[in-house]
């Protein structure tokens, strides 16, 4: 287990919000922030400190990606045509691991990013053990037969906790999932307000 994934909660802790919406995040009963100092009366913050909080709270959402990996992809959402902003969402919901945690294959974008590094996806037909894989449209994405029977998988079956976004097609019978169109910051459920525009002026600055 990486030291992400045992952080996972902390994150919320750190930002003060339940980002991924579970019932077990320590925010539902601890809204202040972790540490000693943690209930310390919090300064007005900057506009410098807005920004940053957007975008530790969007990194964080997807799995806690690197500051590398996420500066990657908003300059490739920045060379694409069209609004940043929501390119930058576009990107980040076409990874695979956003894709399989998205089509409720597993519980957490944690558990989805260990389920493909353990070889357990394919994509049309082929292994793919790279969690930031850029899928397309039209792309089958489905968990490997002998896979199917995994805890992970079991669990997130199980869950009322998500509904599957209408931007995927997907028969959980057969664990397979069908991208339709790429999304726009509308169409994603995310469980509290992001603010993409906010990481677009953090990195224009």
């Amino acid at each position: 287990m990486t030291k992400r994934i045992r952080a996972k909660y902390k994150i919320d802790r750190r930002l003060g919000e339940n980002i991924w919406g579970r019932p077990k995040s320590p925010v539902n009963k601890r809204e202040y922030g972790p540490g000693e100092h943690g209930q310390r009366r919090r300064s007005k913050t900057t506009d410098y400190g807005i920004q940053l909080r957007a975008k530790q709270k969007l990194k964080g959402y997807y799995g806690n990606i690197t500051e590398k990996q996420f500066k990657s992809i908003y300059r490739a959402a920045e060379r694409k045509k069209g609004d940043t902003s929501e390119n930058l969402i576009g990107l980040l919901e076409r990874r695979l691991d956003a894709l399989i945690y998205r089509s409720k294959f597993v519980p957490t974008v944690f558990s989805a990013r260990q389920v493909v590094n353990h070889g357990h996806v394919l994509v049309n037909g082929k292994r793919v053990n790279i969690p930031s894989y850029r899928c397309k449209v039209g792309d089958v994405i489905e968990i490997r037969e002998k896979s199917q029977n995994l805890n992970l998988v079991l669990e997130a079956q199980q869950s009322a906790e998500r509904d599957v976004p209408d931007y995927l097609d997907v028969d959980h019978t057969k664990l397979k999932s069908i991208l339709n169109r790429i999304p726009v910051l509308t169409d994603v459920p995310y469980p509290v307000m992001m603010e993409p525009n906010l990481v677009v002026e953090y990195y224009s600055r």
